[in-house]
């Protein structure tokens, strides 16, 4: 009797320290890799704390140690000068009209398109998809030049139209809704056409409510693709009258004879974060929720 409860005991130790031996390890994982990651996200954030440090320090103190992480003498002048700054709530009010209508169209096109592509047949639909991807592949560079072209050709150069048009569709835009549409139950959309209702109907009423996390996350997308892009605004804006935000910036920030003021560019660096941040802060959830479900078939 005493060699067998010697025994159990012998085989629980065992099972124990094998159990001890197996969680040892995922404890000493996890708080390695939460600390990789906070890690990444302090590098991440060093050019960002940089740009706040340098916006409130005078022009000549930032030539003066362009490297300083902290200001010694802190001053809001940078953003009074802005703000000041000729042209410059002309710049803001056409980012906004430019970041409106490419939210909108994608908000209405992609997530159209996305629709069809999941939940409608039709002949050329695997077709339509693959040229969606190869889309996604393309760089700009490859195809800045026969958009202008085609631009000039439409008679929306130096328009705000002109600037916006190119990406009221973005296939990255196209591509998220298909995905996260093609996670919609077929049956809920069969039972409404069974009900009568039309496809703009089904789509407007029952599909975007559906696909609220994926219209955030093309929202936030859309919108931090148009409010920052630059290459695009400065070659079809041939005047200060269409200029945008990034845009006007660095054509004021360049002082005489060709010096520039990187006090007023930084503080407008902060000035065109701050939407964007404002929009993810709002929408961080359902942007998470978007991502995530477009991979779920």
């Amino acid at each position: 009797m005493t060699a067998v409860t010697a025994l159990e005991n012998t085989d629980l130790s065992a099972r124990t320290a094998g159990a001890r031996s197996a969680v040892h390890p995922r404890s000493v994982a996890r708080p390695l890799l939460y600390g990789a990651l906070v890690l990444c996200a302090l590098l991440t954030l060093l050019p960002f704390l940089w740009v706040i440090s340098g916006s409130l320090r005078s022009l000549d103190e930032i030539r003066s140690d362009p490297g300083a992480w902290l200001p010694q003498h802190v001053t809001l002048d940078n953003f009074v000068r802005l703000f000041r700054t000729e042209g410059f709530g002309r710049f803001m009010v056409n980012s906004v009209v430019v970041a409106a209508i490419v939210v909108i169209g994608n908000i209405v096109a992609a997530s159209a398109a996305g629709y069809a592509l999941a939940k409608l047949d039709f002949a050329g639909k695997r077709l339509a998809f693959g040229a969606v991807m190869a889309a996604m592949m393309v760089p700009f560079t490859a195809v800045f030049v026969p958009q202008f072209v085609i631009t000039v050709d439409m008679g929306l150069a130096d328009t705000l139209a002109g600037i916006a048009l190119p990406s009221v569709a973005m296939p990255m835009s196209v591509f998220i809704m298909r995905q996260y549409a093609s996670s919609i139950p077929d049956e809920l959309l069969e039972a409404a056409r069974i009900d009568g209702a039309g496809e703009f109907r089904i789509f407007f009423r029952i599909f975007l409510p559906l696909a609220g996390p994926a219209v955030a996350t093309i929202t936030i997308m859309s919108f931090l693709a148009s409010w920052n892009f630059f290459i695009w605004p400065l070659i079809v804006a041939q005047s200060t009258d269409t200029y945008t935000l990034p845009v006007g910036l660095a054509a004021t920030s360049q002082a005489a004879a060709h010096v520039t003021d990187y006090g007023l560019m930084l503080a407008g660096a902060i000035v065109v974060m701050l939407p964007v941040l404002v929009l993810f802060l709002f929408l961080q959830r359902y942007f998470v929720q978007g991502i995530s479900g477009t991979g779920m078939r």
